[in-house]
């Protein structure tokens, strides 16, 4: 692919980082901080559709907004769920009613979202959706009864899109239905964090016990959830992994530094794993490159899933190694409050350890490129 920025590119490439060299130290809490990206007109950058609130840029120029915004000191997103999955969701699946009314409050970072699809005893296997929704007598609303887990945000977030089964006798990816649920509902909703190895508590469990979900907030027909679910999962793609990328280069970073500094460089084999990182890194981008705009086909946000997943993991690995004997001690000292605290290599070996489940196992992608690209025999999967 002959992939380049032209100079209207670099003029928003300008824009952008003059921007969020502006706001982006300011302080602001998460939610404050999707308001005035919002208000800027910088969220929804990729929608097929104007109108909403979002400025208009083509392929490249979201390519360069968000490297800029990993180079960036800007505080971690909590709209990305709402603007890159929903968003492009409603905008393929969704009526124009429903994307008059949520795709406005997304584009000004007014309300967040978060993803209830995986459930306890299931993994990965998104088919084995338990959760269900039964049709109220008054034929005006869905209750909505189960349990999700590892629930990205979902303490943070204004709405939910559920994926629930509204055929009782249904299985496997028969009878489910895409549903837009407001987590505002005391005594229908519960969310509990879980603690994490790094101390944070980003994903949590969440109940619900008779939540309502209105009958106009099911996107696409009922019982067709698991197109609308697929279709979603497919929008993850070239640009969220380039920006991805340069914070991974950013580590890799750090890494080599700190291998200089302790003498670690001078082994060749570390010298010879730092070289192989790098390298790595690169092709992955070129990858990204490649697959921009979704052009990879169907195998492609699997590949590169387990690419930078596998990565990501033995990087933690060496950044431990090359500090020697100090990676294991913390820095501060054990308080009652505060029982362990991390710095950035600890906290980058914890949380990379996740890196080959969450977002689907190595084993599910592997599995989807099998059947779905190399036309192998379909995994025989038990029955709900």
């Amino acid at each position: 692919m002959d992939f380049g920025f032209a100079a209207e590119d670099d003029e928003f490439r300008a824009e952008a980082r003059d921007w969020l060299d502006a706001h982006a130290g300011q302080g602001q809490d998460r939610r404050s901080w999707e308001r005035t990206l919002g208000a800027a007109g910088w969220i929804g950058l990729g929608w097929s559709e104007g109108g909403y609130g979002n400025r208009t840029a083509s392929l490249t120029q979201q390519v360069a907004w968000a490297e800029e915004y990993a180079r960036s000191a800007a505080p971690a997103r909590s709209g990305h769920i709402g603007e890159n999955l929903l968003a492009p969701t409603l905008l393929a699946h969704g009526t124009a009613e429903q994307k008059s009314r949520f795709l406005p409050p997304i584009a000004a970072g007014a309300e967040l979202w978060c993803q209830g699809y995986s459930e306890p005893g299931a993994g990965s296997d998104l088919a084995g959706v338990r959760t269900r929704a039964e049709l109220a007598p008054d034929g005006r609303t869905y209750r909505v009864t189960g349990q999700k887990i590892w629930t990205s945000l979902a303490h943070e977030a204004d709405w939910c899109f559920v994926l629930a089964r509204t055929d009782p006798g249904s299985t496997r990816h028969h009878g489910l239905t895409f549903l837009l649920v407001p987590m505002d509902q005391p005594g229908r909703i519960e969310v509990r964090p879980i603690r994490q190895m790094t101390g944070t508590s980003d994903f949590n469990e969440v109940f619900f016990d008779g939540a309502h979900a209105r009958v106009e907030h099911v996107v696409g027909a009922v019982g067709d959830g698991w197109r609308v679910a697929m279709s979603l999962l497919g929008f993850e793609r070239g640009v969220s992994t380039l920006a991805q990328q340069i914070g991974f280069a950013a580590e890799l970073g750090r890494v080599i530094r700190t291998a200089v500094e302790t003498g670690a460089a001078d082994d060749p084999v570390v010298r010879d794993r730092l070289v192989r990182l790098w390298a790595e890194l690169r092709t992955m981008r070129w990858n990204a490159l490649r697959t921009l705009g979704g052009s990879g086909g169907p195998g492609a946000p699997s590949v590169a899933k387990l690419l930078w997943a596998g990565w990501h993991q033995r990087l933690g690995e060496l950044a431990v190694q090359v500090r020697g004997p100090a990676a294991s001690a913390g820095p501060s000292d054990w308080t009652p409050a505060s029982p362990y605290e991390l710095d950035e290599t600890q906290h980058l070996f914890l949380f990379s350890r996740a890196d080959t489940i969450y977002g689907g196992s190595d084993q599910i992608q592997r599995t989807i490129i099998a059947e779905r690209v190399l036309g192998l025999p379909r995994e025989r999967k038990g029955v709900v």
